[in-house]
């Protein structure tokens, strides 16, 4: 938390010495997973990547379910570094597997009872389906798939308005990235009517990010200006414009 990564990373070999020593599988597995965190936030993805996989490795062992939240965090990380390192069919199916197992295991929880499966462990799930879903949008972004990364930039904020409602700020940002997708698709005053949006709550609740959201709403108003030039003003026959 404060930065100091390298010293950090120090201790955690420490531990995962303990670890290996008490023979606890448990403190092994999340003590890889803290490291793979902090390789991560480092940059060293080849390291990471082996962290993530060794910790999945740990659990998977024991008794954690493929479809366990834990895991599927990892899944995701793991997506996220492949689509860094472009690697584009290993990032695709980490994406897809992350979205079509969190749907899976949502129809089947819908129905539980609070008894058997807690609402803050659905809600739990439903926000990593979000996550999944908003990083899918992210790379299908950077790679041109207009269409479908707003397909999945409507899903994940339509789960993050539900889930921790409108004023959150993971929603204030979906509501600008929305904007922006539909923006570069050409369709103005769909993505004016987002990012105005956005604006509007960044403002209400100080949001850090504000200052790109308001960034985000001048570019889009800019892309607007010839479309509104086109259908206020004509040219007339005496010479000069006149409103239309």
């Amino acid at each position: 938390m404060k930065g100091e990564l390298g010293e950090a990373e120090r201790v955690l070999h420490q531990a995962l010495r303990l670890a290996h020593r008490a023979g606890d599988g448990k403190a092994i597995a999340y003590t890889y997973s803290m490291m793979a965190n902090v390789a991560l936030m480092q940059g060293q993805l080849d390291n990471a990547e082996k962290l993530y996989k060794a910790t999945m490795s740990y659990m998977l062992a024991g008794d954690t379910k493929e479809d366990d939240n834990a895991v599927l965090e990892m899944s995701l990380k793991l997506a996220s570094i492949y689509a860094a390192q472009k690697q584009h069919k290993l990032a695709l199916a980490g994406y897809e597997f992350c979205i079509l197992t969190l749907e899976e295991k949502i129809a089947k929880q819908k129905d539980l009872p609070e008894d058997v499966l807690p609402a803050e462990e659905k809600a739990n799930t439903r926000l990593l389906l979000g996550m999944s879903l908003d990083g899918y949008a992210r790379y299908l972004l950077s790679i041109n798939q207009l269409p479908v990364a707003q397909k999945m930039y409507e899903k994940a904020l339509q789960i993050s308005s539900d889930v921790q409602g409108e004023t959150h700020p993971q929603t204030v940002v979906l509501l600008n990235d929305l904007a922006t997708v539909l923006d570069a698709q050409g369709r103005y005053d769909e993505a004016y009517s987002y990012v105005r949006r956005a604006a509007e709550l960044a403002k209400e609740t100080q949001h850090p990010e504000e200052h790109m959201v308001l960034n985000n709403l001048a570019a889009i108003l800019m892309h607007k200006v010839p479309e509104v030039f086109q259908y206020s003003f004509v040219w007339s026959a005496s010479g000069g414009y006149s409103e239309k």
